[in-house]
């Protein structure tokens, strides 16, 4: 498996491309921005897109998968609990930005359901907390979480956007994501890359 950054959109979103190198298909999570740009880049890559995965429905999240969508083909999958913010700017925060985006899901994931895409299995977990909907993919395989907003380096996702939930939040991490093991790489959806471990020891938010 490998492993695509691009870094897009007004608030700086991580965008990953994750790509199997033997099927030379790949899934694309949390398309930010400029979705036209990032079909062309994985067709340069030699990669077909198979899904779009989201980890949450506010618009620096999405704003890309609608153009991402219909230049490839690929599904769009989300949280059902987050469907409401997705079709609604005030909800999904693009209104703050000065941009309407709304956005309908193709499927609908939920908590402990594996899906097998581009011949990688992405295990759901729900997070809810910086949104009610949010959610995070680990690959047990490669030992890599794509945690959105849920988890950062060294800190957390804020809630005081609507639906978000503070206690919820560090609820969600303490259960879902600090069993995982310490080497377990973390791919957030803003700034640097990080580990389950450094998390455990450094994160000032969940001491």
């Amino acid at each position: 498996m490998e492993i695509h950054q691009l870094t897009l959109g007004p608030v700086q979103t991580n965008c990953y491309i994750v790509c199997n190198e033997e099927t030379k298909e790949a899934v694309m999570i949390d398309p930010a921005d400029e979705g036209a740009y990032i079909a062309k880049r994985i067709r340069s890559m030699g990669y077909t897109l198979k899904a779009i995965l989201l980890t949450h429905g506010h618009f620096d999240h999405m704003t890309g998968a609608e153009a991402l969508k219909e230049a490839t083909g690929a599904e769009i999958y989300v949280s059902k609990e987050d469907a409401d913010l997705m079709a609604d700017p005030k909800l999904n925060c693009g209104g703050m930005a000065g941009q309407r985006v709304t956005l309908t899901a193709d499927r609908f994931v939920s908590d402990g359901e594996t899906l097998t895409l581009a011949g990688i299995e992405f295990q759901v977990f729900a997070t809810p907390g910086h949104t009610i909907g949010g959610v995070c993919y680990y690959v047990e395989a490669e030992k890599v979480l794509f945690s959105g907003d849920t988890l950062f380096q060294e800190s957390v996702g804020r809630t005081d956007l609507p639906t978000g939930n503070g206690r919820r939040l560090i609820k969600s991490i303490q259960e879902k994501l600090m069993p995982l093991p310490d080497d377990v790489d973390v791919y957030p959806g803003h700034g640097p890359d990080t580990t389950i471990g450094h998390e455990r020891r450094y994160n000032y938010y969940l001491k």
